[in-house]
């Protein structure tokens, strides 16, 4: 007992074909829910269910979902499947409310659950509580088709007591048809044909990224800077003892792997999953079946378990690319960041060294840039620690390729002492009050990541992040980059030499890598291309770590720009006040008509764009003449909640509400209005905003409010949390964030007063 039922090559028996294809291509996923009813259950026994791999992931009664009370004397398990899921093998079992023993399985076979129904007769669940007494339950099952949409609308009406997810009836995330129509009166708000003559000087604190090599963003590493320098030249690593990390640790997943698909074969828009074990999401799609699933227990506690058949955790929502309307992975990405924010409760409370490894060439600096930024914009205190950087203070940026080879014992004593200074120096930072430390390195030899994880015994807990491509294209352009970038051939003045030595340096690496097989790890295959990939993870548990997961696994280099804008002028704008639903005064109507005239010919050549605004009027106002591009409303995009403050001026706030008013001033990163949001909330809300710009491979023009843009301009820019309430974002304004695999490069439009 316990084996899953998979189902054949041919998607299953009985005429199933017809009606899985349909759901297939009609997308979403199938929304079941299973339920036992009894009106004379005894004492504290509580439903549970176990089985397969596919649904429980064990046959251990201690591991079984318990079912949620849906009345005096309902039971109920929810979970989401895709349409052509393998078979579903299970049973239901009694366990006592406080304790795993005696537990009684229902007697008879197991139930199996295939396209949406349970397979054979219709029966009772029976259990035999002794040799006299049977208790029966009544056994209820009904399956629904629901799109990613209705997925995230109904987590979000949840986590907010169970309102209606609306405002002002606007769901929080819904998709318009692109106009027909062509724009009004599009001659009053003309622009000249050349876009430069509106471009205006960016800050000197600008998101421009992508002028500077990428490990010179890197920490400036302290033991050769200050008087922290080891006392012993020879290179040894101080030795600590094996004290472990005091912390609980939940159950972890020893192997699991994502496969993303291509882009063009698959569409991207498919649910996500979070594992409560792991921490971990996986919004990717595998063409050949359905592997993953998402069981909701009651009110939305996921789990992501693994497939009796495969290492691979998979969902596959197969919709025609051309589909119109075909953005919804905007919907996604707001239910797995609201599940991410809501079912992990408080964060860990222990240091995390995210090491990369990896040949030369491949992605790792760029990656540990962005992971960077994104775990500081959440708030995470983290620093990047980039070895190179120390190997050239150390011993100088002209070292040959003679330098890296394998039988240079003098080479490589010193490459292992600059690791080993860079890896004391976060460590220190760590115990000053770091959280996670990015250690940027190729450190492709066990016995180099040997070494960093004996240094961080006790200390901190190791993930390494290994980057690996195999496209030989990319590998080139990345070689090319470095050979122009890199400050090891700032001097060299012949191109095709350096080209040359860094060749052969990559050669020296490629001799002695050993791929990572040991600890904690998270390998990223082929994911750099923005065609598809794998991501795989071994051992992985905790918050953190399944938020650099979920992030890793959403983000790619596809060169393309973000386009950020406030609305027109509103009506409150001109009246000082603040929050309100009013509509656009004269200025903000001429400048939607301008905006529309820039958008089409910036975006002329960019048919797959799409238009992001919030659900209030004065944005969606401001979007409703650009023509051509599909518009999404996101709740998420909404300014600030003013609270009780909504609809005054600062000088009413100050004349009437004086101690709020000095709150607001002392620190407006933190306040609160009462009953109101504060800049920290609005970049909590923000987060499944920022994953879906990270996925998105088309330009999307953001058109928002100032304390929306300003948290997502300080993503883009790497600017400090305290700084964001005090970033400049002008009206009638637009910020152009361009993406790539040279970092993150901004040009500013000012196109009226």
């Amino acid at each position: 007992m316990g084996t899953g039922v998979s189902k054949n090559a041919d998607g299953g028996c009985n005429g199933g074909e017809e009606r899985e294809e349909s759901l297939d291509q009609a997308g979403g996923q199938l929304y079941v829910s299973l339920k036992m009813e009894n009106y004379k259950l005894k004492g504290e026994l509580i439903p549970h269910v176990y089985g397969s791999v596919p649904l429980v992931g064990s046959w251990d009664s201690s591991k079984a979902i318990s079912m949620e009370r849906e009345s005096a004397s309902m039971w109920e398990l929810s979970f989401v499947v895709p349409p052509n899921h393998e078979t579903l093998d299970f049973k239901f079992l009694l366990k006592p409310k406080h304790g795993n023993m005696p537990c009684i399985v229902e007697e008879g076979p197991n139930r199996l659950f295939t396209g949406g129904t349970l397979q054979g007769d219709a029966r009772l669940a029976l259990f035999k509580l002794d040799s006299e007494e049977v208790l029966e339950h009544r056994v209820f099952i009904k399956a629904d088709r629901v799109s990613p949409f209705d997925l995230a609308a109904s987590w979000r009406a949840y986590q907010e007591n169970l309102r209606p997810s609306t405002v002002r009836g606007i769901p929080d995330v819904s998709i318009n048809s692109a106009p027909a129509t062509g724009l009004e009166n599009g001659s009053l708000a003309s622009l000249e044909l050349d876009l430069e003559h509106y471009v205006v000087p960016a800050p000197s604190t600008s998101a421009n990224s992508g002028m500077v090599y990428a490990a010179n963003l890197a920490e400036n590493p302290w033991s050769l800077t200050t008087a922290r320098v080891l006392n012993d030249g020879s290179g040894s690593v101080s030795q600590f003892k094996d004290s472990g990390i005091s912390v609980d640790q939940p159950a972890s997943i020893k192997e699991m792997e994502v496969i993303k698909p291509d882009p063009q074969k698959v569409y991207s828009g498919s649910g996500m999953v979070e594992s409560k074990s792991v921490g971990s999401f996986s919004s990717l799609q595998k063409a050949d079946g359905h592997r993953g699933l998402f069981v909701d227990r009651g009110v939305g506690s996921p789990r992501l378990v693994k497939s009796s058949s495969s290492s691979a955790f998979s969902f596959d929502l197969k919709l025609n690319t051309e589909t119109k309307n075909s953005i919804p992975a905007a919907a996604g990405a707001v239910a797995a960041g609201a599940i991410a924010d809501q079912m992990l409760g408080p964060k860990e409370d222990r240091h995390l060294a995210i090491v990369l490894v990896g040949l030369p060439a491949r992605g790792k600096t760029f990656t540990a840039v962005k992971l960077t930024r994104y775990l500081r914009w959440l708030g995470h205190d983290t620093k990047h620690f980039n070895v190179g950087k120390y190997r050239r203070l150390k011993h100088g940026a002209n070292q040959s390729a003679d330098f890296f080879r394998s039988d240079n014992p003098e080479g490589i004593e010193a490459r292992n002492e600059v690791a080993a200074l860079a890896m004391d120096d976060m460590i220190a930072w760590m115990q000053e009050g770091g959280q996670v430390g990015i250690f940027d390195a190729t450190n492709t030899t066990r016995s180099r990541r040997n070494m960093l994880m004996k240094m961080a015994e006790g200390k901190c807990k190791i993930i390494f992040l290994e980057t690996i491509c195999n496209d030989e294209r990319i590998i080139e352009r990345n070689i090319r980059l470095k050979i122009q970038q890199s400050p090891d051939y700032a001097e060299e003045a012949d191109f095709e030499a350096g080209l040359r030595d860094f060749r052969s340096r990559l050669a020296n690496y490629e001799k002695v890598y050993e791929p990572v097989e040991e600890g904690s790890y998270i390998k990223m295959i082929d994911m750099v291309s923005g065609h598809g990939g794998q991501i795989q993870v071994n051992n992985i548990s905790g918050y953190l770590p399944g938020r650099i997961v979920f992030f890793l696994v959403n983000t790619h280099l596809t060169p393309r720009p973000i386009l950020l804008t406030r609305h027109g002028e509103s009506c409150d704008n001109v009246r000082g006040r603040i929050g309100g639903d009013s509509v656009l005064s004269d200025a903000g109507e001429l400048y939607s008509k301008k905006l529309a005239n820039f958008i089409e010919k910036r975006l002329k050549s960019e048919r797959a764009a799409s238009i992001w605004t919030s659900t209030l009027q004065r944005t969606i106002i401001t979007a409703s003449p650009i023509a051509g591009f599909p518009k999404i409303q996101w709740r998420a995009l909404d300014e600030i909640n003013a609270g009780v403050c909504d609809g005054m001026t600062y000088e009413e706030i100050k004349k009437n509400m004086p101690e709020e008013y000095e709150a607001r001033k002392k620190d407006k990163l933190r306040y609160r209005y009462p009953r109101g949001e504060s800049y920290l909330d609005v970049i909590q809300r923000l987060e499944p905003v920022i994953i879906e710009l990270e996925r998105q491979r088309a330009p999307v023009v953001v058109i928002s409010h100032q304390a929306v843009l300003r948290a997502l301009y300080a993503y883009f820019a790497d600017r400090p949390l305290k700084e964001i309430p005090h970033i400049e974002v002008p009206l009638h304004t637009i910020i152009e964030i361009k993406m790539g695999v040279t970092g993150v490069q901004e040009k500013r439009y000012k196109l009226m007063d």
